[in-house]
């Protein structure tokens, strides 16, 4: 199976699932105003949305998730799947809801894949920067520092051809 085919479907899959919390939580507050503190967060989860594929890592996995391994961001929400290259058979995925203080993205895995349950309930805390199509994140204790670069609709279309 082709990584734009990958991304197609897995992507729907998402879309759907987040779509539907999104609409149940963000109706139940729309009323309550917020602080500026709580808005501010909002507009950097705002360049995060999106599908992103892993460029550079310390530990890419076996098989390597380098131009493979895809994360994918709303406004809530956060999903991580690394398909095997050469079958399109899923290696792990999981994810779950994320915040953002300042620079910090908080996360907690609520689903995940056989390959990755025991991750389902933990928490954690990356240090992020965004610049253009980059995201770089850097875990404190090192595990998890790396870049991802944004995949774009126009990619995805050229890849099909």
């Amino acid at each position: 199976m082709a990584l734009c085919e990958i991304l197609l479907k897995t992507s729907i899959v998402v879309v759907a699932l987040v779509f539907s919390s999104y609409l149940s939580s963000s109706q139940a507050t729309a009323d309550e105003p917020k602080s500026e503190k709580e808005k501010e967060p909002t507009k950097f989860a705002e360049q995060l949305i999106g599908t992103w594929v892993l460029t550079e890592s310390q530990r890419p996995g076996t098989p390597s998730g380098i131009g493979t391994r895809l994360k994918f961001y709303t406004g809530t929400h956060w999903l991580i799947v690394q398909p095997d290259p050469k079958s399109g058979v899923i290696v792990f995925q999981h994810g779950g809801k994320y915040t953002i203080d300042g620079d910090i993205l908080s996360s907690t895995t609520d689903f995940a894949g056989a390959s990755t349950r025991s991750q389902i309930s933990k928490t954690g805390s990356l240090k992020i920067q965004i610049d253009g199509d980059t995201h770089k994140q850097v875990d404190p204790e090192g595990v998890y520092n790396e870049t991802w670069k944004r995949v774009k609709a126009e990619e995805i279309q050229a890849s099909k051809k």
